[in-house]
């Protein structure tokens, strides 16, 4: 793959034409690939690590009888924490349960997984950036204190969420070309 790629198609601006690009056309650069490839990886074992952390207790956000296996709550610990602030803490408190237990942990781990191995980025990006948007209500970075009021990590994460979908970044050093060409995924392309 190189930068002189042909384009399949263009669209005519006041000044210029610029190229549509479709598929692997989508980063003609490969060192742009493998930085997002890289990029893919380390934030997969961001969620990962939340997910193995919480559940097995490793002793650096969470201790080890805190643990999911030995009956912490992941999702309701934080949700009933003072770490909870803003004008949803009540709401937080209120429908935090083993459910949410649950589906956090599903969300860490399939997200994880999802950015490591490069298959379901356009799942990820949707299920991850709404666990994002959800934790930045969660800790209102609005209010005063705060190191940043608008942007802070959850946004970071979520952006770069959608930007691993977009760029196909699954495709190099992972196996998101492979996961393409299955059936299921060639018919639901939302899997993708």
């Amino acid at each position: 793959m190189t930068a002189t790629a042909v384009p399949r198609s263009s669209v005519a601006t006041a000044t210029r034409t610029l190229p549509l690009v479709r598929g692997e056309d989508r980063v003609t650069s490969l060192v742009a690939r493998r930085w997002l490839a890289a990029a893919r990886v380390v934030t997969g074992f961001v969620f990962l690590w939340a997910f193995l952390d919480k559940t097995f207790g490793l002793g650096f956000s969470t201790p080890s009888e805190r643990a999911w296996i030995h009956g912490g709550t992941p999702s309701q610990g934080f949700m009933k924490s003072d770490a909870v602030v803003g004008p949803f803490k009540d709401t937080f408190a209120s429908i935090a349960s083993p459910t949410t237990d649950v589906l956090f942990m599903l969300a860490m781990l399939g997200v994880g997984l999802a950015l490591v191995l490069g298959i379901g980025l356009r799942l990820s990006a949707v299920a991850g950036s709404f666990v994002m948007v959800l934790m930045w209500a969660a800790e209102w970075p609005l209010a005063s204190g705060s190191s940043n009021p608008v942007v802070d990590y959850h946004v970071v994460y979520a952006l770069m969420l959608v930007v691993m979908a977009v760029t196909l970044a699954g495709d190099t050093w992972g196996l998101g070309r492979w996961w393409r060409e299955l059936p299921v995924v060639r018919r639901l392309a939302w899997l993708r």
